[in-house]
């Protein structure tokens, strides 16, 4: 039976304290093909009706993401092929479920839920193996899967977690489809449904007290940060949604976009990067508006990137979402209170509050809506950079928003933002285009801030061509620079363009993730003349 263990495990990693026998594991370890061909995996079925669009794989060889089209109506369907259980490995996994029940042990130390499952599960398994007689090697793989699927992942939605086109996952309620926001094709209803009451309800309270939260009737609303950083937002019973719980999770990118994706993407082009790396290197200020979904906090993180590898950063959040390459960065996360009181709260004002006594080179608001805001342009009248989020249409609505309740920014301190960046998820309008619906994220506009009713629009996207235009030359930020270091206007928008030069050469060589641009900017910071023979040659000014 020992040997019977040690391939229970399909692409799971084993601890090496409990791999005594891994020369036999390695030998029975089978490739992906071989492992499909002895789990005898049927083909793909299309559904009638359906023709198969695109294929591929989400934890193989276990789960697999098939997008369909209906032939009638064109509508796209997300399909979920997962392998099923026969009778005998159903009724071995029921058995060793409620076995797990007694026997399972929490987590110990700093161990994740998953690693503790997986050490555990060999010894259990093998003190029970009378209960799985009649399962096969390959059924005790498949049992293993769902096991883990079920007890450390999120059930029936596990397999769309590790799904990397895939943004958010959304649930309407009981029998509503799930709905998942996907990279290709938006909005896309898939084949997956909570069909019952108290699988749904069971699911999200055992998801919500994995955060360390509490959710029921009494307390519908909660907004929580899971053990990934995956963010959950959950209205909980019948009584506020009468279709049934209903949840959101937005997924968190272990990889998160740097300012070299969005050129790839075409959210910007290389002027707008560079024209934002100088507002960081020189602590500017900087705000980011935009609807729900545009991209805020993607850009946020993205342009704070961007800053001084040794920087000393100090990010403000309600739910963990920024993620920075830098050593120097302190991530803070608000708190509600306990009990019917709420004392013990800690608030995004409170954290700001402290964030400016350490010191910060570059404080980073996720999001303001309330009296925070007033605290943060203290700081900024302080001399500490700023980067933040506001929901809000345009620049003058957001100076509108500021400057009224419940934030009250006196107008004689809006300046102290320098810079508001909009960014927008613009559509094509279907009767302007013969194919598919086209759709993507732009900075519209770069405004430079000089007073309460009066701003520079220093980049702007023109729709009709798709393309960035440019104002620099009218530029008050720039000037700004080029005087507080006593030089030339030239010389910053020569530095402008060796700097487009710069990310151009990133482009071209595929860097692309936050922890290498982060060396780029290091070596530029750190060691000019290596920088420039391994990169290009710099303009003589």
């Amino acid at each position: 039976m020992q040997a019977q263990v040690m391939v229970i495990e399909v692409k799971f990693s084993i601890r090496k304290e409990n791999s005594q026998n891994e020369e036999s594991f390695q030998e029975m370890m089978k490739s992906e093909g071989e492992l499909v061909e002895s789990l005898g995996v049927k083909k793909w079925s299309v559904p009638e009706g359906h023709i198969e669009i695109e294929y591929y794989p989400l934890k193989p060889p276990f789960s697999y993401a098939a997008v369909v089209q209906n032939e009638e109506t064109l509508e796209y369907l997300y399909v979920l092929d997962e392998l099923p259980l026969n009778k005998n490995e159903r009724d071995g996994y029921f058995r060793l479920r409620n076995v797990l029940e007694y026997e399972l042990q929490a987590p110990e130390g700093e161990e994740l839920l998953a690693e503790s499952f997986r050490r555990q599960m060999p010894g259990i398994i093998d003190s029970h193996q009378k209960l799985f007689g009649e399962v096969s090697q390959v059924g005790m793989r498949k049992i293993l899967y769902y096991l883990e699927r079920d007890i450390v992942g999120y059930g029936k939605i596990d397999p769309l977690m590790y799904d990397d086109c895939v943004e958010d996952i959304g649930c309407g309620g009981i029998g509503k489809p799930i709905f998942l926001w996907h990279r290709k094709y938006e909005n896309i209803k898939t084949s997956v449904a909570f069909r019952d009451e108290t699988e749904l309800d069971d699911f999200i309270m055992r998801v919500v007290h994995k955060a360390g939260k509490h959710v029921s009737i009494a307390f519908p609303i909660v907004d929580v940060t899971l053990p990934e950083k995956h963010r959950l937002a959950v209205s909980f019973g019948k009584e506020i949604t009468p279709a049934g719980t209903s949840f959101t999770i937005r997924k968190f990118r272990k990889d998160p976009f740097t300012i070299i994706d969005l050129i790839n993407n075409e959210t910007i082009d290389e002027s707008i990067a560079a024209y934002l790396w100088l507002l960081m290197e020189n602590k500017m200020s900087v705000m980011i508006i935009g609807a729900t979904g545009a991209g805020k906090t993607t850009a946020l993180n993205a342009i704070a990137c961007l800053s001084r590898p040794n920087y000393k950063m100090i990010s403000v959040e309600e739910v963990a979402e920024i993620n920075l390459p830098h050593e120097n960065w302190t991530s803070t996360i608000a708190r509600s209170g306990f009990g019917v009181e709420g004392e013990g709260e800690i608030t995004l004002y409170d954290l700001i509050k402290s964030a400016v006594r350490h010191r910060p080179d570059l404080v980073i608001v996720g999001e303001v809506r309330g009296e925070e805001a007033y605290v943060l342009f203290q700081a900024l009248a302080t001399g500490h950079g700023g980067l933040c989020t506001l929901h809000a249409e345009d620049t003058d609505m957001a100076i509108k928003r500021l400057t009224q309740p419940p934030m009250n920014i006196p107008q004689s301190i809006i300046p102290l933002m320098n810079c508001v960046i909009n960014v927008k998820h613009v559509r094509t309008p279907v009767f302007l285009e013969s194919g598919k619906r086209l759709s993507s994220r732009k900075f519209i506009s770069i405004s430079e801030i000089r007073d309460a009713s009066s701003f520079h629009e220093v980049f702007t996207w023109n729709p009709s061509t798709d393309t960035f235009q440019e104002n620099t030359t009218g530029s008050y930020l720039l000037k700004k620079m080029a005087s507080s270091i006593d030089i030339p206007i030239e010389k910053i928008i020569d530095e402008l363009e060796y700097r487009k030069r710069v990310l151009i050469h990133m482009v071209e060589h595929g860097i692309r993730d936050y922890r290498s641009v982060n060396k780029v900017l290091s070596k530029y910071y750190n060691n000019p003349q290596l920088f420039q023979r391994e990169f290009l040659e710099k303009p003589k000014w």
